[in-house]
C-alpha cells in the first residue's frame, strides 16, 4: 500500500530534524564544497591553478594602483615645477636679471 504523500513529506520533515550535530555540519560542509566548485568553475578558475591565477590578479591589480598612484604624483610635480618654473622667470624679468629691453 502507498503511503499519503502528506504523510511521507511529514515524515522527511522529522528525519531532517533529527539530523545529529556532527551530521548536520558534515551536510552544510559538503554543500558549501561544491558550491565554492561550482563557483570556481563559473569564473573559469576550476583547475589546480585558481588560487595562483587570483594571487596573479591581485598583483596585476595592486600594480596597477600602483601605477595610477605614481602617474598623479608625477603630474603634480610637473605642474609645481612649472609654476615655479613661470614664477621665477616673472621675478627674473621684473628685477632685469634676464637682460630683457632696457
Amino acid at each position: 500500500m502507498l503511503e499519503d504523500p502528506g504523510k511521507q513529506s511529514t515524515r522527511q520533515q522529522a528525519d531532517i530534524l533529527n539530523l545529529r550535530p556532527e551530521d548536520l555540519d558534515e551536510l552544510l560542509t559538503r554543500a558549501a564544497e561544491r558550491g565554492a566548485e561550482r563557483a570556481l568553475a563559473c569564473l573559469g578558475l576550476e583547475n589546480g591553478r585558481a588560487a595562483a591565477d587570483i594571487r596573479d590578479l591581485r598583483g596585476l591589480i595592486d600594480a596597477w594602483r600602483e601605477a595610477r598612484h605614481t602617474a598623479w604624483q608625477t603630474t603634480v610635480k610637473v605642474l609645481t615645477t612649472g609654476v615655479l618654473a613661470a614664477l621665477l622667470v616673472g621675478v627674473a624679468i621684473k628685477l632685469k636679471l634676464m637682460g630683457g629691453a632696457q
